[in-house]
């Protein structure tokens, strides 16, 4: 009898075995077929031969469409970047660092904010405000008090979506609500500094029950400049290209140029000052780097 292989995902990896779901959301356990030439991610699509009692083999890994580094997982479509309402208080500084990583990595960027049964801050207000009319999706969300959960499942649908942000803002919350299960550690964050510690150590694929999945990423703060040209980075600020427009320079840096439309903007409160400010930091740290190449 010919045993036909299959289409599946790697969910996460253990010992030596893939556990792969199916198209009938089965989990399989797998081992490989001998010894392959490209490891093996979370996230991968591979055919594998189905055996008894939910068992397997790994035959190939089919073509990724992307694969992260930090963390080794292939085939995200799409990035949650969460902040908070209130501890830890959001970074405007590392939302808009997060942003321009997820699209320059060829990612779906979604804003969510944890936490909205506390008290709103003037920064979550400006989230809240502005970065809709940017064109960035925005979900205002309560993993404890259950509140905008379902609009973000939604948001997720047929999408293999990473959590990302810093320690303490609740991704593990998330997704423990968002997979309906409670497998993921949590953490409370810390009174003395305001800030979490992290609690996900490995990489792993929770599968949702619309048919999409949600990676758990531990928290972090610091991250490089993907390498580019100067002239590259304004392209990276959707809600810049109208205003520049007007700027008397086709390739206008908006930094030091007179008759600049996108700094008439931000004096006239239609681009965000913050917004604008970190931009020109993002700039200075393209251009220092430029030098080094």
């Amino acid at each position: 009898m010919t045993i036909t292989q299959e289409q599946g995902l790697v969910l996460k990896s253990y010992r030596g075995f893939y556990y792969v779901q199916d198209n009938h959301t089965r989990i399989i356990e797998c081992r490989p077929r001998g010894k392959l030439k490209t490891r093996v991610l979370s996230g991968d699509r591979v055919m594998f031969t189905p055996l008894e009692d939910d068992k397997g083999v790994l035959e190939s890994i089919l073509p990724r469409n992307n694969e992260m580094v930090r963390p080794r997982v292939a085939n995200v479509s799409m990035v949650l970047i969460v902040m908070a309402y209130d501890r830890p208080l959001p970074s405007l500084t590392l939302l808009d660092r997060l942003l321009l990583l997820v699209q320059y990595s060829q990612l779906q960027p979604c804003i969510v904010l944890n936490k909205c049964d506390l008290p709103v801050h003037q920064t979550v207000t400006e989230i809240l405000d502005y970065y809709p009319r940017a064109g960035y999706p925005v979900h205002s969300v309560s993993a404890r008090c259950n509140q905008g959960m379902e609009d973000l499942q939604q948001a997720i649908h047929g999408e293999i979506a990473v959590l990302a942000g810093p320690s303490g803002v609740g991704k593990s919350s998330l997704l423990n609500h968002l997979a309906g299960l409670d497998l993921v550690p949590t953490q409370e964050v810390s009174q003395k500094i305001g800030r979490g510690r992290h609690t996900t150590r490995h990489v792993e694929l929770y599968p949702l029950d619309n048919q999409s999945w949600v990676v758990d990423t531990p928290g972090f703060s610091v991250l490089d400049m993907p390498r580019m040209r100067r002239e590259e980075l304004p392209g990276w600020f959707p809600e810049f290209n109208r205003f520049a427009e007007t700027c008397k320079f086709a390739n206008c840096l908006h930094f030091k140029e007179k008759e600049c439309g996108v700094k008439n903007a931000v004096e006239q409160g239609e681009i965000l000052t913050s917004r604008y400010n970190n931009y020109l930091s993002m700039l200075e740290e393209v251009m220092e780097n430029e030098r080094c190449y």
